[in-house]
């Protein structure tokens, strides 16, 4: 008789009752997870990953949940088969966060801001009995230790807003796994952090894997972290799995047209694409065929970057110096600085897209803020076709800010709200006297809606009733609705799925030609980076530490740091 899997997901269809109606969010899913094995589910945000594995442990709001079919066998070493969908909430307590652990996507809204860290993951020993009070402040830093947080001790006593993006995300592995728990789910534990923390986390798990022989269902919607660490994958789209396998069978020797798609989305190692394939191309067409037609050779691009050098540059950044006061005399007067911006200088060329890329902390948001003036500096120049910006007037920078725009990381946080997303690009243009009356603004904002990929009747509605990938075309419209010539694009695409995130690449570039504006793009992403410029600049901590043609210095860095930053790269 064969063993039974760890887990069995068979036929399972959820539904849920929303203001519209009834919606299925996953549809016949078929899923089995063998012991000590790790399988990754990859999809678009909402094809019923999430939905997946809220429903393996016992998280989903009963009321507005409707179980159409489908059961979930959790084969426990001590009880035998369980059916997970029909256990009872107190059978729910001895199970959850002690059988099954859950690493949740974001840390920070995770974790509760108010209790420090070390007592948090306490709790989930002290509930369930594993240890006292003595026994589980020594294990919870025995924990930190494992997770290799820097000073555990330390780390103990700190709130969530004291540590970084990825000190918080080993702090929600080690509340996972306090438990010893036999299966773990991974929910998108590494978007939106830099390159080098995702390596280092995904590396991390590997090793807790073989250290307490855990099986793992990893959910993700970037392949090459799923290649790295999972020995099968399923593949999810509008909640039904379409393909799986073993991950390099499925990886190498895709089958279906979605799967295809999602790993040509990704910016390619060895090939300069004009044009970044989508899902949408592979219903009817061959890779091969799309990437040959895609594909810009050496000589296209040499004579494009000719024509761009031979001009004056458009921006001139001369020894910047940015930062923020660390420690104030009592009169209230700054008496340390930390500069997060260390006398760099540069230039760009209209026409021109210039990559700068580093971790998280090295100061690129600061020095494009800086660079718009939207940050104080301390010293150096931004001149701006012949402007010294730092020494303009408040008035004066206002009568040149719609000429130069950017385009922020969050693109719900940077909207409104209560605002209509057609008054929120409205606003700006009013303000600026674009456009002559309000009818001929909102004629130009239907039109820069169906530019970016929306619809005209989008006008009216409201942040919360779009796609991450919609609320970024919104940003994007917005900041062309004022006529720029210089954008800045700030992590404009670090947290949106691989396929969406290729659509608004493709975006960035048709509209830099159609309407001749120059970038600076800003990432932590070196492929995408390399995908999107024409230069690159690395920065690490406050200072520039290389720069050079995209391609050249990709295949051919002279910096450790930059050849980190590379082998980062999955």
């Amino acid at each position: 008789m064969t063993q039974p899997k760890l887990l069995s997901i068979n036929n399972l269809s959820i539904g849920f009752q929303t203001d519209e109606g009834f919606t299925k969010a996953t549809q016949g899913v078929n899923l089995a997870l063998g012991n000590a094995e790790t399988i990754g589910l990859v999809g678009e945000s909402g094809s019923g990953k999430s939905v997946t594995a809220l429903s393996v442990m016992g998280l989903l709001p009963k009321k507005a949940t409707q179980i159409i079919s489908g059961e979930i066998l959790l084969n426990h070493p001590q009880k035998g088969l369980i059916d997970l969908l029909k256990i009872s909430n107190y059978e729910w307590q001895k199970i959850r966060g002690n059988n099954i652990g859950m690493i949740f996507q974001e840390p920070m809204t995770s974790l509760n801001p108010v209790k420090r860290c070390g007592i948090q993951v306490m709790e989930s020993l002290l509930w369930h009995k594993k240890a006292n009070e003595q026994q589980a402040r020594k294990k919870v830093i025995q924990l930190f230790e494992e997770v290799k947080l820097p000073e555990p001790e330390k780390v103990f006593a700190k709130y969530p807003h004291e540590l970084s993006g990825g000190q918080r995300q080993r702090v929600m592995i080690a509340m996972a796994i306090a438990c010893e728990p036999f299966l773990l789910i991974a929910d998108e534990p590494t978007t939106a952090l830099d390159v080098t923390v995702q390596k280092s986390i995904v590396e991390l798990l590997g090793e807790l894997q073989k250290a307490h022989q855990m099986s793992i269902l990893f959910i993700s919607h970037d392949l090459g972290v799923v290649n790295h660490i999972a020995q099968k994958v399923a593949i999810m789209r509008k909640g039904e799995i379409v393909e799986q396998g073993n991950t390099t069978d499925v990886f190498t020797n895709p089958d279906h047209p979605y799967t295809k798609g999602l790993i040509a989305c990704r910016p390619q190692i060895n090939t300069r694409l004009i044009k970044l394939p989508i899902v949408a191309d592979f219903e009817n067409k061959d890779q091969e065929i799309l990437t040959e037609l895609l594909s810009e050779s050496k000589i296209e691009r040499q004579l494009h970057h000719e024509k761009i050098y031979a001009q004056k540059p458009v921006l001139e950044v001369k020894e910047l110096m940015a930062g923020f006061v660390t420690k104030k005399n009592f009169l209230g007067k700054p008496q340390q600085w930390f500069h997060a911006v260390n006398k760099v200088s540069f230039s760009v060329y209209k026409g021109e897209t210039l990559g700068l890329v580093g971790e998280s902390g090295c100061g690129k948001t600061t020095l494009g803020r800086s660079v718009l003036n939207l940050f104080k500096i301390q010293s150096g120049q931004v001149i701006y076709k012949g402007t010294d910006l730092s020494s303009l007037s408040p008035e004066a920078m206002r009568k040149l800010r719609p000429k130069i725009q950017i385009i922020f990381q969050d693109p719900y946080s940077s909207l409104t709200p209560g605002i209509q997303i057609g008054k929120a690009i409205l606003e700006p243009m009013q303000v600026h006297q674009i456009e002559k009356n309000d009818k001929r603004r909102k004629e130009r904002i239907h039109w820069l809606l169906v530019k970016v990929g929306l619809e005209p009747e989008h006008f009216w509605r409201y942040p919360h009733e779009f796609s991450g990938g919609q609320r970024q075309r919104v940003c994007i419209a917005r900041a062309l609705a004022l006529n720029p010539e210089f954008i800045i694009c700030d992590e404009s695409v670090s947290a949106l799925d691989v396929s969406v995130q290729a659509q608004v690449l493709n975006l960035l570039n048709d509209l830099k030609r159609e309407f001749d504006l120059t970038y600076i793009f800003i990432s932590h992403d070196l492929s995408i980076v390399k995908f999107m410029s024409d230069r690159i600049m690395v920065m690490q901590n406050g200072l520039i530490v290389e720069s050079g043609e995209a391609d050249s210095l990709y295949h051919n860095p002279e910096k450790e740091y930059t050849r980190k930053l590379i082998s980062s790269v999955y």
